[in-house]
């Protein structure tokens, strides 16, 4: 499974509501909170996997440049990704606070 993949929480418990695909969707955040932290850790995944074969490239054990390059290039777009999310959930928040009760 991707790590930055969008889906559902199976088996919440508390409120929900039924979804487009008829599966029970939770409302209390945690199926967010989940998909949020399960990024988080694919990045620093992503991130070891980078460092990993950046120092095999400079130890010359590298066997194959084109899987650091990719591995590279993934880890940098997926931290893009995430620090976007983070922005709009700062901004979105910031958002909340200026309504007016």
């Amino acid at each position: 499974m991707d790590p930055l993949s969008l889906t559902s929480v199976q088996g919440t418990t508390g409120t929900g509501y039924v979804s487009a695909a008829g599966g029970v969707q939770s409302t209390d955040g945690s199926g967010f909170a989940a998909s949020l932290t399960g990024a988080v850790d694919g990045l620093q995944g992503l991130q070891n996997t980078s460092s990993e074969l950046a120092i095999q490239a400079v130890t010359g054990d590298l066997e194959d440049i084109h899987n650091a390059t990719l591995a590279s290039s993934r880890a940098s777009v997926t931290l893009e990704l995430v620090a976007a999310v983070r922005n709009k959930g700062v901004d979105a928040f910031n958002e909340i606070m200026r309504m007016q009760a």
